[in-house]
């Protein structure tokens, strides 16, 4: 399966909104928007988010679109962030993407943030060189309770 990334196009935000509102992948990322469902939420989210300096591409696998990846932040604390299909999952896709997403951005110090129960993003993290720098704890609109976070770091 070919993995790439390329800048995202208007015609993925219905693809995006898609994979935001699968309610396991919703409850798996746990720190999602307040209403997933608000579309109008969604695409002032969006518009915000294509006129930053975020860095933000979409991912191909075999030419499909199946999620996104990001960098974002202000220099010295950006952070990534990712979003596979869940139809997608356990493939290598999220590792593969994010690899690609780090050559092409190549700051350093980056940071990442997962739910601690959430085994998959930290494998992908620590995959891709992130390493776990500390445990805190956040709230999680998708679980709609206070939930353990890790924060990773990735150096040079």
């Amino acid at each position: 399966m070919e993995i790439a990334l390329r800048p995202v196009h208007d015609s993925d935000l219905p693809v995006f909104y898609r994979q935001l509102n699968d309610p396991e992948a919703l409850l798996m990322a746990a720190f999602t928007p307040k209403d997933p469902q608000d579309r109008e939420a969604f695409d002032a989210h969006w518009e915000r988010v294509r006129a930053s300096t975020a860095v933000n591409r979409t991912v191909l696998a075999d030419g499909d679109v199946v999620g996104s990846a990001a960098v974002y932040g202000e220099p010295g604390e950006r952070e990534v962030t990712y979003w596979i299909d869940r139809a997608y999952w356990g493939r290598g896709i999220a590792t593969a993407a994010l690899r690609a997403l780090l050559a092409e951005v190549p700051e350093r110090p980056l940071f990442a943030r997962a739910a601690a129960d959430n085994a998959g993003s930290l494998r992908v993290l620590e995959k891709c060189g992130f390493r776990p720098t500390e445990r805190t704890s956040g709230f999680a609109q998708a679980r709609g309770a206070e939930i353990a976070e890790v924060v990773l770091r990735l150096e040079g």
